[in-house]
């Protein structure tokens, strides 16, 4: 459930590079002097959330397509600035972050993250079915500054600058809840930014409105597309076409955020002695046969085991 803290030294660029290749995916760092670099990466994993706390000197990184291509985990990385500047650039958009501004990219794309200067910051990286936001409507937010001081990034930065400050409590017993509160308040930016935007489609505007009510009545055994559909006034067949656009389906999207939340339940210390078949039917799955083979289909394991290897 909780990892063990690492804490990285580096007297060079060339350790200090191989320390991020160890910590987060395949990347391409370079720096216009390397001989003067030194740096520190304190990194824990915390239930597939990786957090790390790095400081450096200037040099650049750079996230290609072949990268991209050659790993299959699809994931967000939300970076707090708290020391000098960056220049975030993905999707044909940059930014640049100061101190206290946030960011998120996406490592299924290239990107490029230039330090010009020494600098801290805190990376926050997780699997997209993490949150319940869709990978989709994420992506209209990668490198846009999303500033610290104002609305719900007033709230989140302060909280993701303490995280950094008191990173070792990760690796204790409120590290699980934690890095959940974590994702929570990163899920709650991220909406709060989409709902700000003046673009904003109408059709976007009713797809939010349905994932929070389906969100909201997970434990309902009772909740389908033609309940759904008649919550919001509009025909299961406008329903099913608001889904196809983001690219999924009504019933695999209920399922799978009521996977996830299984799979939070499952590893959550106060519920250790909850039943599995419980924990299923708290969310939904009143079969707990079908419960099991979605989850192992879901996360390659039967939740049993999967229990018992955190």
């Amino acid at each position: 459930m909780t990892g063990r803290l690492a804490t990285h030294v580096t007297p060079s660029f060339e350790a200090y590079r191989a320390v991020v290749g160890d910590v987060f995916l395949p990347l391409h760092l370079s720096s216009g002097a390397p001989d003067s670099f030194r740096g520190v990466v304190r990194a824990v994993t915390v239930d597939d959330v990786h957090v790390s706390d790095l400081h450096g000197g200037q040099h650049v990184v750079e996230r290609t397509s072949q990268h991209a291509a050659r790993d299959n985990l699809a994931s967000f990385k939300v970076s707090l600035m708290l020391t000098g500047t960056g220049l975030l650039v993905q999707d044909g958009r940059e930014t640049v972050l100061r101190p206290g501004d946030l960011a998120v990219y996406d490592t299924q794309r290239p990107y490029t993250l230039e330090f010009d200067r020494d600098f801290r910051s805190l990376v926050v990286m997780f699997p997209h079915n993490r949150i319940e936001l869709p990978a989709g409507l994420v992506g209209q937010l990668t490198a846009v500054r999303l500033g610290g001081s104002t609305g719900v990034g007033a709230i989140v930065a302060p909280f993701l600058t303490h995280l950094c400050d008191h990173i070792e409590q990760l690796e204790q017993a409120p590290g699980l809840r934690l890095a959940h509160s974590t994702l929570d308040l990163v899920s709650t930016l991220f909406a709060a930014e989409l709902g700000r935007s003046p673009s904003r489609d109408p059709h976007e505007e009713l797809l939010d409105r349905i994932r929070t009510y389906i969100e909201q009545r997970l434990g309902s055994a009772d909740l389908t597309p033609t309940s759904i559909a008649a919550a919001h006034f509009i025909s299961t067949r406008h329903l099913h076409a608001l889904f196809h656009e983001t690219g999924t389906t009504v019933a695999a999207w209920v399922r799978q955020r009521r996977l996830e939340h299984c799979r939070r339940d499952l590893v959550a210390p106060q519920l250790a002695d909850a039943p599995v078949s419980a924990i299923a039917a708290r969310w939904g799955f009143v079969d707990a046969a079908h419960f099991s083979r979605a989850f192992k289909t879901e996360f390659g394991v039967p939740p049993r085991e999967y229990r018992t290897a955190r």
